[in-house]
């Protein structure tokens, strides 16, 4: 597969997608709850359709995984497959709160290689291909470099600062409430904060695009284990996610480790 189409195409499903977006963004539309009671929107479901058909029509050979198609186990047999998210953030969506993203990554074998986080609100456009870095619409962007833990930021989830499983963290951290982990992986792939954390369960669709987005602009990304990323898994679940740059990353995995709820 050409690498360089591959993303020219993420790219444009992603800008294809977040125009639907924005079409019903403080609008009208349809919500209705999936199973563990996660909202799905007319947003949701018509963005996912436009990526399915804009990535499996450039790209027919490829497989797919999304949060809103049914799975498939043949995914698994395929070299080169899609794991997208049509909208990360539905809740921010629905607020009205501009945290949300469209995720879209390209895996070969069991590794991201393509991977795009566009917010549709802000403009922002996070990109990379393995080996050649991190842009933010364009510009070339790195991770924070700070070396000292204590009065660093952590993006973390605001559903999981309102349950509260950030608290004990405050006197060390500055704790800043943000929606959707693409969004965060991606705004902290800018430099946006100095470390991001979920101590909450995640699928691949949620952070696949982010944790490349992360690891090409220099962080060392893992699961709350401290094991590295591994997608097109039967099992789409991850236990949750640890993202800093490597002078960092000891010391958050030693503050957070064995905490994912």
């Amino acid at each position: 597969m050409d690498l360089d189409h591959a993303l020219t195409m993420a790219r444009e499903a992603a800008h294809k997608a977040g125009e639907k977006l924005l079409a019903y963004y403080a609008s009208e539309y349809d919500i209705r709850h999936k199973s563990g009671g996660n909202p799905v929107t007319t947003a949701d479901i018509e963005a996912n359709q436009v990526l399915h058909d804009t990535l499996l029509g450039a790209f027919p050979e490829a497989g797919w995984l999304s949060e809103e198609s049914i799975d498939s186990p043949e995914r698994l047999e395929q070299e080169w497959v899609w794991i997208v998210d049509p909208l990360d953030g539905t809740m921010e969506f629905i607020r009205g709160i501009d945290e949300f993203a469209v995720s879209v990554a390209l895996v070969q074998g069991t590794a991201p290689v393509v991977a795009v986080a566009y917010n549709p609100a802000t403009g922002c456009m996070t990109h990379c291909r393995r080996g050649y870095g991190t842009f933010a619409n364009g510009r070339p962007v790195r991770v924070s470099g700070r070396a000292q833990l204590k009065g660093a930021t952590l993006v973390a989830s605001r559903s999981e600062t309102r349950r509260g499983l950030f608290a004990e963290f405050e006197g060390i951290l500055k704790v800043k409430p943000t929606g959707s982990i693409a969004h965060k992986l991606a705004e902290f792939a800018g430099g946006g904060g100095d470390l991001t954390v979920s101590l909450a369960p995640k699928n691949e669709w949620d952070v696949c695009a982010g944790v490349l987005l992360a690891e090409e602009a220099g962080a060392r990304v893992t699961d709350l284990d401290g094991r590295p990323f591994s997608f097109n898994q039967a099992d789409t679940l991850r236990n949750g996610v640890i993202a800093a740059n490597p002078s960092l990353y000891p010391e958050v995995y030693r503050l957070v480790a064995g905490r994912g709820r």
